[in-house]
């Protein structure tokens, strides 16, 4: 049973216990998670789970979020039988009646499992050493194992679906359409967990499965603790997994996919093709059938267009070529999929490796090591079209991780408070195309959501 008390401000005080994913926890870890002084784990499990009950909000700036809940706290307490949350001042949409929703219950005990989790096992130097590119891809296994995402035992069907948060009403139901064709051919769906594109797919998939009377579809969603107040996890997710960053988060989703289909978006959305293209375009991966494939409306058409001329005149026609563009057609986005994990199905029996995990994926390590966003670092980037192709990219990625840092994260935002803007340099061409690109998205309505003023976080430097 859950208690809920409403206060004269609307916030929610209420007991809590276990649902879904954790129900019992050591000593240590309690008196860990205790620690609301100063304790790290305690802030970061309260950031998360503040983030979780935010959920279907209409905020997406971090720091708007932490000020309007500054009150909102969540402590372990002790029970003979396991462990129970006290959650106090928190967001009254998490509940129905004086009860939490079950879905959001659920989520928040799949973030308490992931922050116990990576902070006593995958955070032990004893047992990863993080600096390693090999024990860092272990460390993403492990945690994907731990919250239970690997266990099914069947076919290739996860498609990994990535577009912007903040879309037109249009692409949002286009990207409905997209995950009915997919769920009325069985396939799953997994995406960031947050709004537009993200929750498209999924509820789009609900309805195809529904026809198809599948009754055990996955909707997987993967965050990490700088994201998730900015994209808290829509009311589709099933299965949520907190990853310790970005680049382990970005790991996570190309060692699950077994295909990609990509909607319009910002530069968050740029920045996951940007590291998808690193990967790919590896000689190491030359022979991994990973099907992308980017979709939109018609209507979408031009920012197809604004891609395609930013990433042939950064890396060239092998980015443009790797990749499938299908315009207004979301049946026909389906049906590719379908016959491109079959051979994805082909290739990984012929090599032994595993369904659910892809370890013969080569992963360098400059798209593994998580990238620290301040000012020296950001006007440090090399984005230079003499680089390696690689090096070019994984440094591109950066750019962006940096900019979506600006736009919505907590530590991005202080330092554009403290400091100004973020200073991006590089060859006067890949700047122009740089700023083009960014204009047009800013032009677009893409960097927030609708009704948000935008202030710009990066300058190019001249």
């Amino acid at each position: 049973m859950i208690e809920a008390i409403v206060d004269d401000n609307d916030a929610v005080d209420a007991s809590v216990g276990p649902l879904g994913s954790l129900e019992m926890l050591s000593q240590g870890e309690i008196e860990v998670l205790l620690n609301t002084g100063r304790g790290r784990v305690h802030s970061l499990f309260r950031q998360c789970a503040l983030a979780v009950m935010n959920s279907g909000s209409d905020i997406d700036n971090a720091r708007e979020l932490f000020d309007r809940y500054a009150d909102f706290d969540v402590r372990v307490v002790r029970h003979p039988w396991g462990i129970r949350l006290e959650i106090n001042n928190a967001p009254p949409h998490a509940f129905v009646d004086g009860q939490m929703i079950r879905g959001i219950k659920e989520l928040l005990f799949a973030v308490l499992r992931d922050v116990v989790y990576i902070t006593h096992e995958v955070e032990q130097p004893l047992r990863f050493d993080l600096s390693r590119g090999g024990d860092i891809t272990n460390a993403v296994f492990h945690i994907l194992r731990n919250s239970r995402v690997l266990d099914r035992k069947i076919r290739p069907n996860l498609v990994v679906c990535w577009g912007g948060h903040s879309i037109s009403s249009e692409e949002y139901q286009y990207s409905k359409k997209v995950g009915y064709e997919l769920g009325l051919r069985g396939l799953d769906v997994c995406t960031g967990c947050g709004p537009g594109a993200m929750k498209g797919p999924m509820k789009g998939a609900t309805i195809g499965h529904a026809k198809q009377r599948i009754t055990n579809g996955r909707y997987i969603g993967m965050s990490e603790p700088g994201i998730i107040a900015a994209e808290p996890p829509n009311a589709i997710v099933n299965q949520l997994v907190i990853m310790p960053d970005i680049e382990k988060r970005l790991e996570g989703f190309l060692r699950l996919a077994h295909g990609f289909v990509i909607f319009p978006g910002g530069v968050g959305t740029v920045e996951e093709i940007l590291y998808l293209l690193g990967i790919l375009l590896d000689p190491h991966n030359a022979e991994q059938p990973v099907p992308v494939v980017l979709t939109g409306p018609e209507s979408a058409e031009g920012w197809f267009e604004k891609l395609r001329e930013f990433l042939m005149g950064t890396v060239g026609h092998k980015a443009v070529d790797r990749l499938q563009f299908v315009v207004g057609n979301p049946a026909e986005v389906a049906r590719r999929l379908v016959t491109d994990v079959g051979r994805v199905r082909a290739q990984r029996r012929a090599n032994n490796d595993s369904y659910n995990f892809n370890w013969l994926l080569r992963v360098p390590e400059d798209f593994q090591h998580p990238f620290v966003v301040n000012h020296a670092s950001m006007s440090g980037l090399e984005l230079h079209r003499d680089l390696p192709q690689h090096v070019l990219l994984a440094n591109l990625r950066r750019a962006f991780s940096g900019i979506v840092s600006g736009n919505v994260k907590e530590q991005g935002i202080t330092e554009i408070d403290q400091h100004g803007p973020f200073e991006l340099n590089g060859d006067p061409a890949v700047m122009q195309l740089l700023d083009e690109l960014l204009r047009g998205f800013v032009a677009d309505g893409r960097m927030k959501l609708p009704g948000s003023e935008y202030r710009p976080c990066y300058r190019i430097a001249r």
